[in-house]
């Protein structure tokens, strides 16, 4: 007597064979993804770390963020040191607005009280033409708060006379918001101090 049905035996062998593939299938499936999040994981531990100075470990993502964190803070005291110092008759109040934009009260405060003692005036009385040669920082961390010491090399253009000036001033660095381009590299100098002024021509 013939049935519309397949033979119900061919359809449960077929079925079976089916569920043991998709089994066999997961279980390879499974034991690869766990091979190769070990294999990844032994090749991070190995790579992305590095040792400090003292012996502690710090990850290489840190390190690339402190050197990269280095090269903007160079970049933003080269920047403000030459907006602050290099100045003429011409350009120093778009300078200095520049400057104020990279630094806090503490650079707002100095502004201030080189034009309450004439500084300014006298650049436009005499024409005097004020140009930096030089900027070299030296940045140090610690306990998460970063201050730096730089040396300012510059030049005072009398007309017939030059007087060369270097200048050693210090301060800290906290990030901010990158405000472009007022301050693309979003860091703001504080508790700016302008400690020794050295005349160089004076020197033998």
């Amino acid at each position: 007597m013939k049935t519309p049905y397949k033979n119900i035996y061919a359809v449960l062998k077929m079925n079976r064979f089916i569920v043991l593939a998709v089994i066999i299938c997961a279980t390879l499936s499974s034991f690869f993804s766990v091979w190769m999040a070990f294999s990844i994981n032994n090749k991070a531990m190995n790579s992305a770390f590095a040792i400090n100075t003292d012996g502690s470990i710090i990850p290489l993502k840190l390190i690339a963020q402190k050197e990269n964190f280095t090269v903007e803070a160079l970049a933003h005291l080269e920047l403000f040191h030459t907006y602050f110092y290099n100045i003429d008759a011409s350009n120093y109040e778009k300078n200095l607005e520049k400057a104020l934009w990279l630094g806090n009260s503490s650079v707002d405060n100095l502004y201030r009280q080189k034009k309450a003692d004439g500084v300014y005036n006298r650049l436009l009385q005499y024409s005097l033409v004020q140009k930096v040669l030089s900027t070299d920082s030296q940045i140090e961390e610690k306990n998460g708060k970063y201050a730096f010491r730089t040396v300012t090399v510059f030049e005072i253009n009398r007309g017939s006379i030059i007087d060369t000036y270097e200048l050693v001033s210090t301060g800290n660095l906290i990030t901010v918001d990158r405000n472009f381009p007022n301050n693309p590299h979003g860091l703001l100098i504080t508790n700016y101090f302008e400690n020794t002024l050295k005349k160089l021509n004076d020197e033998s």
